[in-house]
């Protein structure tokens, strides 16, 4: 390729991790994005409207092409990408199976922006399950800039890139990584270019995966040391959230109605000398709860049908007259909580 002549892109994603690297791609000198593909527009919000995705949005800020066919499987939307005559596909959360055909329509290669260090964590949801697998010290976190091939995620691996894992939420650990990721995309294209390239073949018997976070991985087990439930709670943070029901029965034997909440991350607390895993304890400290070894003692929380609150209004509020010491015990979800 002359270098005077721009490498052609399409670039396909849906989410805000994939608009940070679309965001990139547009300000790379020698490429140019000529269509974008996102998921169709899907029903959002209690109104069910119609919802951009944030790769539709900024596409049609940068004014450029947007097209969202529900499938690239037939005929006539392989035909109609294949018109853009691609140089490069760039991939990063898309969401949709990209089939043979389309993967070999580029000119030079379909590569993929994937949010974690391959061959671990293959799958949908690598970036929540990072936190709440990386419990241990010295847990990190990372992207990988792959060729993509017909198995998930197994493709060979150009680059990398990684961080420590810490204290961040699901939430800040994909802001952190999509940044990290649209920088490395834009590093390999530059070396593709340049016929530096060279793509390294996954292990597959190292190979782990990410499921699909659901509502159900919020909820809680305090049976688990508190470092690991901590992990958890930032694992689900911003979504599903943390979740715990416990029994606010008070040791006088007051009927209460159980307390759903969902909460905020934490922080690790004293050890509990023997509390049972999921007791409750309204102390200085505030709002605690007892995990396998430590106790956790809560920040903020959301009391179902309300609005969040300081760990300490809520002792101060629902939780008014719990008495100190053990006062409560989790349970797990009943049907349709």
């Amino acid at each position: 390729m002359a270098q005077t002549q721009k490498c052609r892109i399409v670039f396909m994603g849906t989410p805000e991790f994939a608009a940070a690297s679309l965001k990139r791609l547009a300000a790379w000198p020698r490429g140019e994005i000529v269509a974008v593909y996102t998921q169709p527009d899907r029903p959002a919000g209690r109104g069910h409207k119609l919802a951009e995705s944030p790769v539709k949005k900024l596409a049609l800020q940068l004014g450029l092409p947007v097209l969202q066919p529900a499938s690239l499987k037939g005929a006539e939307a392989q035909a109609e990408l294949a018109a853009f005559k691609p140089d490069l596909l760039a991939v990063a959360a898309y969401g949709l199976i990209l089939p043979d055909a389309v993967l070999a329509m580029p000119r030079l290669d379909s590569i993929n922006v994937h949010a974690s260090l391959l061959p671990g964590l293959r799958g949908a949801a690598p970036i929540q399950r990072a936190v709440i697998d990386g419990w241990q010290p010295g847990a990190r976190a990372g992207i990988s800039i792959m060729r993509i091939v017909s198995k998930l995620d197994a493709g060979p691996v150009f680059a990398t890139d990684d961080l420590a894992i810490g204290e961040h939420t699901a939430g800040t650990l994909h802001d952190a990584l999509a940044g990290i990721g649209a920088e490395l995309l834009v590093r390999v294209f530059d070396d593709i270019l340049d016929g530096k390239a060279k793509a390294v073949e996954q292990d597959d018997a190292l190979a782990t995966y990410a499921p699909k976070i659901s509502k159900e991985d919020g909820f809680i087990d305090w049976s688990l040391p508190a470092a690991q439930v901590h992990a958890r709670v930032r694992g689900v943070t911003p979504w599903p959230g943390a979740r715990t029901v416990f029994d606010t029965t008070a040791a006088d034997g007051v009927q209460r109605p159980p307390l759903s909440l969902i909460f905020a991350p934490g922080r690790v607390g004293e050890a509990t000398d023997g509390a049972a895993p999921g007791s409750v304890h309204a102390g200085p400290d505030g709002l605690s709860i007892a995990c396998a070894d430590r106790w956790y003692v809560l920040s903020t929380a959301r009391p179902q049908g309300k609005k969040d609150m300081s760990a300490r209004d809520l002792l101060n509020g629902i939780l008014r007259g719990l008495p100190k010491g053990i006062c409560g015990v989790a349970r797990a979800p009943a049907a349709g909580e």
